[in-house]
């Protein structure tokens, strides 16, 4: 196909994964209703507490919302991205003995089906001037195998990526070289990193891979000492914000086409003058 309706869902979520999984439907929904063909869902969608991945991974809970979202898809006959979401076992099946999960994206087809997961390669471990602090995911998280992942939706090839991994250019080079066309880089920047630095990282790595980029972020407050910045946004292959929202629960609809892609990369052929 020559366009592609795509939709970001940006959500407060909370400690409650039923609360959230009503406010996914809800929000899915309402996208799709206005067209929409592939929608993401942002990072820790389902559950935004840290230390309570591994329980909520091992529960039956697992299970039950990943079928709710399966028939979400296939009702409403769309692709559906799952930011992220903890698992307990690695791509090849193996159970993770260390007490950590992988933070695992999900890529759901129309008929229900996983078609693509991508497991978080980089963990935020860093200090923030926030009333957080300091963040060690790695003390929860386990990293991922080093596979850059694209799947096909509708003839766009999307290239599969988690948040703190925008900051990492050569891993979106990696998936512009597998042939990506757009870019997902479902998120829960916080407050504080995501207003210095998202909207300059998305668009960077827009231009310099010369694909579309859909950063779907968290927004809001979601404990005491837990804010994330919102803003999520779309970006062309020139850069070019096409559309945002602010720093609210919320959605947008927008189409793109591989015609604004074809002309950005034919005028300005930077991906074919590479040197290194």
């Amino acid at each position: 196909m020559e366009s592609l309706s795509v939709a970001a869902i940006q959500l407060t979520s909370s400690n409650t994964w039923h609360e959230n999984l009503l406010e996914v439907k809800r929000l899915v929904t309402a996208a799709a209703k206005d067209g929409a063909r592939l929608v993401v869902l942002p990072e820790n969608v389902f559950l935004f507490d840290g230390k309570g991945m591994r329980r909520l991974a091992e529960s039956d809970v697992q299970q039950q919302i990943l079928t709710d979202v399966s028939e979400l898809a296939k009702e409403l006959d769309i692709f559906l991205v799952i930011g992220s979401h903890p698992s307990i076992q690695t791509e090849s099946g193996e159970t993770i003995s260390s007490g950590r999960v992988r933070q695992t994206l999900w890529v759901i087809g129309p008929d229900g089906s996983l078609l693509e997961r991508y497991d978080k390669i980089h963990l935020f471990d860093v200090t923030v001037d926030d009333k957080a602090g300091s963040y060690l995911e790695s003390e929860v998280i386990e990293p991922g195998d080093l596979l850059p992942k694209v799947v096909d939706v509708d003839g766009f090839k999307v290239g599969l990526s988690i948040c703190y991994d925008v900051r990492f250019p050569e891993l979106y080079r990696q998936l512009a070289e597998q042939g990506a066309e757009l870019l997902l880089v479902p998120a829960a920047f916080t407050y504080v990193t995501g207003k210095a630095h998202w909207a300059t990282l998305l668009a960077a790595r827009a231009i310099e891979n010369q694909c579309f980029v859909l950063g779907v972020n968290q927004c809001g407050w979601h404990n005491e000492k837990r804010q994330t910045y919102g803003h999520s946004s779309l970006y062309s292959p020139f850069g070019d914000k096409q559309l945002s929202l602010s720093e609210e629960p919320g959605y947008f609809v927008q189409q793109i086409h591989k015609s604004d892609l074809i002309k950005c990369r034919d005028k300005m052929p930077c991906l074919s003058h590479r040197r290194l």
